[in-house]
């Protein structure tokens, strides 16, 4: 009966594993759709390519990946930010029951690389927190247009449809050289900030409103 019992617990434990960042994604994936629908408010008319849009707050909220979603996180830096802006992706994941996989880009000159790298997983998203990755996206996103990103804490000056970014004021470094429409202020990455700009920008992508900036108070 002990026997009997252990081997319950372990193929459960085997199940949960199955859930988190260990998942093998090499298996049958059905294409991913939104759970629920977006609010009023989010967006008056559907918004015309690089559009930048201010939803109102909460106004994506009833919008959910189904379980199993898969997600690569795409990060860059040690700085504070960049660690809010993790920590809300994967407290996200958890909550949502969301397949992460993580890909850390520590060497300025492998950005582009360690790009290719959580492309070839083949996730249904690729989140890209740190502004340093910026200029490096810029690069690479328009090459692979049937790939979705979702840009945290920044934005690409001229994104391609698969390239949607969700910001602040504070918050939207466009890339080496250029201005940006707010002076950056590290105080305004705020956890309460990171969490909403996660689901806002996944909601966003999940009901087809891509390409665009969604800028949250």
């Amino acid at each position: 009966m002990r026997s009997r019992v252990l081997a319950v617990g372990a193929l459960a434990a085997a199940l949960f594993a199955g859930c988190g960042a260990d998942d093998d994604w090499s298996g049958p994936h059905a294409v991913p759709a939104a759970v629920g629908v977006l609010g009023p408010g989010f967006t008056t008319a559907p918004p015309t390519p690089e559009a930048t849009i201010t939803p109102r707050p909460g106004s994506w909220d009833e919008v959910h990946p189904a379980p199993g979603y898969r997600v690569v996180l795409l990060t860059a830096g040690d700085d504070a930010q960049t660690a809010t802006l993790v920590s809300a992706v994967r407290d996200w994941a958890s909550a949502e029951q969301v397949s992460l996989k993580t890909v850390k880009a520590d060497d300025p000159g492998q950005y582009t690389d360690r790009i290719d790298e959580a492309l070839r997983l083949s996730p249904d998203l690729v989140v890209a927190a740190g502004s340093r990755l910026v200029d490096a996206l810029t690069l690479v996103t328009a090459n692979h247009l049937r790939q979705q990103f979702l840009v945290l804490g920044a934005e690409l000056a001229e994104p391609t449809a698969n390239v949607t970014a969700a910001n602040w004021p504070g918050a939207t470094f466009r890339g080496e050289g250029l201005t940006t429409s707010t002076g950056y202020d590290p105080a305004s990455f705020t956890p309460v900030r990171a969490a909403a700009a996660v689901r806002a920008g996944v909601a966003s992508v999940l009901s087809g409103l891509t390409g665009i900036v969604i800028r949250l108070g």
